[in-house]
């Protein structure tokens, strides 16, 4: 027996946005009957970066920058054709990353002695 699963990952700078987008694409993909599993927040990937204040004398004197990236993930079941046409023709805020996967599972039948 096999079953399809649709796996969306979304990627943003800014919290609040990337919650949009999320709450964009569920509040979509109910509507088309599919079940949904999620948001459920991945780790922020914090990239920091440490510079010079000056060009040459000074080198004890440094700054930090970072970067944050905020992840989400969200899993739909029981998808149709129109599942996933809807969420192929969405369109969210700039400043959002989105990759959709199509996952087939298999699922292995128990049998009895």
């Amino acid at each position: 027996m096999a079953g399809q699963k649709i796996r969306i990952k979304i990627r943003a700078f800014d919290h609040k946005v990337i919650d949009e987008a999320a709450k964009l694409i569920i509040d979509t993909a109910e509507k088309t009957g599919a079940i949904i599993m999620g948001p459920i927040p991945l780790p922020t990937h914090v990239e920091k970066i440490t510079v010079n204040r000056s060009t040459f004398v000074h080198k004890n004197a440094r700054e930090q920058f970072e970067s944050r990236t905020h992840r989400r993930l969200i899993d739909i079941t029981n998808s149709n054709s129109k599942t996933i046409e809807v969420l192929s023709s969405l369109s969210l805020p700039s400043g959002v990353d989105i990759e959709i996967k199509m996952i087939m599972e298999e699922k292995a039948e128990k049998s009895g002695k």
